[in-house]
């Protein structure tokens, strides 16, 4: 099947002479499922609706494309939140943007759902427009916003939109289309999981519902004010449950926001219905001139055989916006896909991962949830696994020795995130052992973050004794298969809770496990985590307690050179840093000094190489 139209040309090759639906976004158009475009077109145009789609729009004129839709515009600021895709941590400016044609940065607009809105608005007038992906999904409540440093209302009235949808839409778009196709007016689709709406106060109805302090409480910038925030987001995270979730509201003013219960994971005959349908796996052609879309990369020969991770770290959104309950596809539709792959002309043999947010999750994390819904203030693996946890790779292991089977297919990787935490409670052994031995392409990625105990229960991941577990067995059994590999462990600077204390704690465990990150990542604030609640009001929304947040350039600077103490454009700052912590100790020539107390002459800094980890744990080749 060809790719659904992006020009009026391709339109009237299709035969219309308008469309049902357009789709605006902030992504260029890539017919591949892991955009969330492709995914919507597709699921739309499957349940018989016409569907055109403007991506990156610029001015009017591409706007004015196709004219003024017979239904609905959709709209999306792209595969990742639009400020996100502008501005590093540091807040600066961004060069390249990977969903981007020719992956240069300045195609999209900040805020681009906004941005997008107020343009159809005034192009198109009282037109229905529902708005989501993950800025909307993670933007519906009121919400601390890094770059502006203040609390924003929700997205659905600063974009002036119709109805927002959270989560992964397939079901939502096509229930919102077909009222409208039957006559309903978009107003009074006040009833559809999964979406927010918006109702003036005094005509709003009060049902049973979990209430929110209101905007003009959460936005002021006082310690009663970040109070009221935390509490709200504690709200916000304890609702989002399919089974158990109730409906959640904010007063904005004179408007309320509602928002419904979330809209339950699909089936697994369900998802493998999204998935089968007839993408064409690839950029549009009209992008090939500057060099395609970078982002199709990395997912070009991937499979994504799951959804929803029941880690849910609290500085990730995935949680947030798929859920924390687990959908899977079945082994015939992921084989399926794998056979379609080892047949694409350009393929080499190699499946790049077989995974999703989180690669070895295949089952619901208990049976308790499937009736009683996920438990709302309790961690299914941190501190330590509950007790309930049903830890089981034996699925997962199954269907990838299927793919691996498959004739044209020579090797087939993980690459999307192995939770360690949970693989090692495994008490078969199995799926570690066939991890190493045939899924490994040299390197493991996982992700212990940190090493101090404060922070790690900050962020909800489990003790550091974990991960030295799990490493202690990964080099046991890369040895045994006499491969060399290594652990590449992902480490944050500066997350809520951590101190400079504790930033000199992980230096010293890296030097100790021989360790020299070239790569460290400092905390981003992105909407809508509880992380970021912790760095807007210094407290954990859960317990009320203070945390302690690092928030000056000066403070995360010293965090992100300690973990690189052993750089020598990093030596003067911590230097500084030890000596302001009392921790002359550390500074010297010693077997346990980070720095020394003198510059070496004639040292140059270390030059960046491709791999992320040194490592002193290399096993010896047989």
């Amino acid at each position: 099947m060809p790719f659904l139209p992006i020009t009026k040309q391709e339109m009237k090759n299709y035969g219309w002479d308008r469309p049902d639906i357009i789709i605006v976004s902030g992504d260029a158009y890539v017919d591949h499922p892991s955009f969330g475009t492709a995914i919507i077109s597709r699921v739309l145009y499957n349940a018989g609706f016409s569907v055109c789609i403007i991506p990156q729009p610029r001015c009017d004129q591409d706007y004015l494309r196709f004219g003024a839709p017979k239904l609905a515009f959709f709209v999306n600021g792209g595969n990742i939140d639009s400020m996100v895709a502008h501005y590093t941590a540091s807040k600066k400016r961004r060069s390249d943007d990977a969903y981007t044609p020719g992956g240069k940065a300045g195609a999209r607009p900040d805020r681009a759902t906004i941005v997008y809105c107020k343009k159809i608005r005034e192009l198109f007038g009282n037109i229905p427009i529902a708005i989501g992906g993950v800025e909307a999904s993670l933007r519906r409540f009121a919400h601390y916003d890094y770059w502006d440093n203040t609390v924003r209302p929700s997205i659905l009235l600063d974009s002036d939109a119709d109805l927002l949808m959270f989560g992964m839409g397939e079901k939502h778009v096509v229930e919102i289309a077909s009222r409208l196709k039957n006559g309903e007016q978009i107003s009074e689709m006040n009833n559809i999981l999964g979406t927010c709406y918006k109702v003036k106060a005094s005509e709003y109805e009060y049902l049973s519902c979990a209430e929110c302090p209101a905007y003009d409480i959460v936005k002021q910038d006082t310690e009663s004010g970040k109070k009221q925030y935390a509490i709200a987001t504690k709200i916000q995270q304890c609702e989002h449950d399919a089974v158990r979730g109730k409906a959640v509201i904010q007063k904005h003013g004179e408007w309320i926001v509602v928002q419904n219960p979330p809209m339950p994971p699909l089936s697994t005959e369900e998802l493998d219905a999204v998935y089968e349908l007839p993408y064409m796996r690839n950029y549009h052609p009209s992008y090939e001139s500057v060099g395609g879309v970078p982002g199709i990369a990395e997912v070009k020969f991937s499979i994504a055989h799951n959804r929803g991770c029941f880690g849910a770290c609290n500085f990730c959104s995935i949680a947030y916006h798929q859920g924390r309950q687990i959908a899977v596809r079945s082994h015939e539709s992921v084989l399926k896909e794998a056979e379609t792959i080892a047949a694409m002309p350009d393929f080499k043999g190699y499946i790049h991962d077989v995974g999703g947010p989180t690669a070895n999750f295949r089952h619901t994390s208990c049976e308790k949830q499937l009736k009683h819904g996920l438990c709302a203030e309790k961690k299914c693996l941190a501190p330590k696994p509950c007790p309930n946890l049903t830890i089981d790779h034996s699925d997962y292991l199954s269907l990838l020795r299927k793919i691996r089977k498959i004739k044209g297919i020579k090797k087939v990787f993980i690459r999307s995130g192995i939770r360690f935490d949970y693989l090692i409670h495994d008490k078969d052994v199995e799926f570690f052992k066939e991890l190493v031995l045939h899924h490994t392409s040299g390197q493991l990625k996982v992700a212990p973050e940190h090493c101090s105990a404060s922070v790690l229960s900050a962020m909800g991941k489990p003790e550091i004794e974990t991960y030295i577990k799990f490493k202690k067995r990964f080099y046991e059994l890369t040895k045994s298969v006499g491969k060399e590999q290594f652990l590449v462990p992902y480490l944050m600077s500066s997350h809520p809770g951590s101190t400079i204390k504790d930033a000199i704690e992980l230096s010293l465990f890296l030097k100790k496990e021989g360790l020299r990150p070239e790569q460290v990542q400092d905390f981003y604030p992105t909407p809508g985590t509880v992380s970021t609640c912790m760095y807007y009001t210094g407290l954990n929304p859960y317990t009320l307690e203070k945390v302690f947040v690092a928030k000056t350039m000066e403070e995360k600077a010293e965090q992100r050179a300690l973990l690189q103490y052993f750089l020598p454009q990093n030596r003067d700052i911590v230097l500084k840093a030890l000596k302001k912590c009392g921790r002359r100790d550390l500074i010297g020539t010693g077997k346990n000094c980070l720095v020394a107390d003198y510059k070496p002459a004639n040292q140059k800094p270390i030059p960046k190489k491709k791999s992320v980890i040194r490592n002193k744990h290399k096993p010896k080749k047989k």
